[in-house]
């Protein structure tokens, strides 16, 4: 490799890594903490994640940093690793069950030639993104949603079934292709915010600048609203109030099913709000966790943390617009002239970009995932009923090629062994703590631009903590606050968070935002500065540091916490 090494990790005893080649070893691999930090399933790994249309990305915005971005499941775990756009890089990859080597311009001067493109295009982006996504990629969008959805399974033969397997895959591939899009105009209008501030007040307040991402008028905060009424609603019923006291989500069903002012809430409000909210599931990145439209119990249990709280939606979504509004006035204070009106327009751009990264999540993390799974899951009913596989769920547990197998010869494998195998080993990796990063650093490899969203370089060159009660992180939502912590591993566990206790998790994402209305603080071993948990905590005024790679490792629940959002430092005080 050209950049000196930094430092290298090839596995031992504890994490074996088979590297397939020299040239494999050789690439930084980082942990996909961010949107998969559980072991991942061989159906998702083999045709759901993020990094499959990566090469559709580079080449077209042509970025001279990085022309592929490719994925290798080791030890049940995702790493990824980006492949700089240089031909000497001779690395393989696999694609939906296929070998392909990873994409690199044949051209040696590639990256020097195509800086000036990027630079000429972004703005184009940036300026023009948000009518482009209002007028015509969300209307496509939904279109393909409504196709997925008014899917009939019944009576479908198994060859119908596999031409909706590979619809449900090309809307997948043309939603997240426009992700990028999405990704990459935020990112222009981003930039060019900080350059502008960089050049009218020489340096950027990051307190600041990340008060200026907050969203007010976006589908998350759409969600919390019709959350919120629905609270409001049972809050002056008491028929209703005395059903939301059942010991589960599904008591809660029960009472409510059994009076008339129940059935007409769920007929009336929770229905409609599991067709228009529930596609998702507490990691958007993954087919096994259900829908909240599958089971409603996280709506249920929601609306019990918002009754407990008494949350206020207007007073939440009013104090984010005040603090937005300030932070504004804070940045053009002092400003006049043309530096005035040249910072104004790169804030109008930016602040008006910022609905899209909730709204991207609603539309692509969320809801496309979602209607893959319920494409896999569909399947899945069929194949149970032809007794080929138990579970509805069985598909999620075989690879792309093997469920084409067998939905061209449902006798072609025994396909209960294989998924009871596959299970199995799911549940073993659980037992496993992958690192944060494997393979060769260099300074080429940690400068790759979205490395942030991770928390890296922090995370490479941050120093072990000088004591044992302290955990170092990424400051990423500002503020002090004490308090007992709670550490959540699963959407099973919403229920057990209380008023005011510090969250502690592996990483959120839009499923999770439920509970920021409830947490005083919240701690997490993924993440960088504009990741989901970093940026909803701004939003929600909450104290955070988030890439602390191993807090839920070192933090308990009912341990007393301390969690300085404006420096990165979590100190367990007992």
């Amino acid at each position: 490799m050209s950049s000196a090494v930094l430092g290298q990790f090839l596995g031992d005893e504890s994490f074996p890594i088979d590297w397939k080649s020299d040239a494999e070893s050789e690439l930084l691999w980082i942990y996909d903490d961010l949107h998969i930090p559980q072991p991942v399933s061989p159906m998702f790994f083999d045709i759901g994640g993020w990094w499959l249309t990566c090469d559709h990305m580079f080449r077209r915005f042509a970025t001279p940093f990085a022309a592929d971005w490719i994925a290798k499941k080791i030890n049940g775990y995702v790493y990824t690793a980006a492949i700089a756009a240089d031909p000497a890089i001779q690395v393989d990859s696999t694609e939906y069950g296929s070998r392909y080597a990873a994409r690199v311009p044949r051209d040696p001067g590639y990256a020097g030639k195509m800086g000036p493109y990027l630079g000429a295009v972004l703005p184009v982006y940036a300026t023009n993104f948000l009518t482009w996504w209002r007028e015509r990629f969300k209307p496509e969008i939904e279109a393909n949603f409504a196709r997925l959805d008014g899917y009939d399974y019944s009576g479908r033969s198994l060859a119908e079934l596999a031409l909706q397997l590979e619809d449900a895959i090309d809307v997948h591939d043309r939603h997240w292709k426009i992700h990028w899009m999405i990704n990459f105009s935020q990112f222009s209008a981003t930039m060019a915010l900080r350059g502008a501030i960089e050049a009218v007040k020489e340096s950027v307040d990051e307190e600041l600048f990340g008060r200026l991402q907050s969203s007010v008028e976006d589908r998350n905060w759409d969600s919390i609203e019709a959350l919120w009424k629905m609270k409001e609603e049972v809050k002056a019923d008491p028929v209703l109030r005395q059903a939301f006291k059942g010991d589960t989500a599904a008591d809660v069903r029960s009472k409510l099913n059994a009076t008339k002012e129940g059935k007409r809430f769920l007929e009336q409000r929770l229905d409609p709000y599991r067709q228009e909210f529930g596609y998702k599931s507490i990691w958007s990145h993954e087919f096994v966790f259900p829908l909240w439209k599958e089971n409603p119990g996280p709506i249920i249990e929601a609306i019990r943390g918002y009754l407990e709280s008494d949350y206020d939606y207007s007073k939440s979504i009013n104090a984010v617009t005040k603090d937005l509004s300030s932070a504004k006035t804070e940045l053009m204070d002092g400003v006049t002239g043309d530096a005035k009106m040249r910072l104004q327009s790169a804030l109008e751009l930016s602040t008006n970009m910022s609905p899209l990264t909730p709204d991207h999540h609603f539309y692509i993390d969320q809801g496309t995932n979602a209607r893959l799974r319920m494409v896999l899951v569909g399947i899945g009913d069929r194949l149970a009923e032809e007794g080929i596989v138990d579970d509805r769920e069985d598909t999620i547990f075989l690879v792309y090629n093997e469920l084409r197998e067998l939905l061209g010869n449902p006798k072609a494998f025994d396909a209960r062994a294989l998924v009871s195998k596959r299970r199995d080993e799911r549940e073993q990796a659980f037992e496993i703590r992958p690192p944060a990063w494997l393979g060769t650093a260099t300074q080429e490899g940690l400068d790759f631009p979205y490395l942030g969203l991770w928390g890296f370089p922090e995370k490479f060159t941050r120093p072990a903590p000088t004591a044992t009660s302290e955990l170092r992180g990424l400051p990423a939502s500002p503020g002090v606050v004490e308090g007992v912590a709670r550490h959540v591993r699963s959407l099973e566990e919403f229920d057990q968070v209380r008023v005011g206790e510090i969250l502690v998790c592996q990483m959120t994402n839009p499923a999770w935002v439920v509970l920021f209305t409830k947490i005083a603080g919240l701690v997490t071993d993924a993440g960088g500065a504009a990741s989901h948990p970093a940026v909803v905590s701004r939003e929600f005024g909450i104290p955070a540091v988030v890439g602390t790679s191993v807090a839920t490792q070192r933090i308990k629940t009912g341990d007393r916490v301390r969690v300085n959002g404006s420096t990165g430092v979590v100190e367990v005080l007992t």
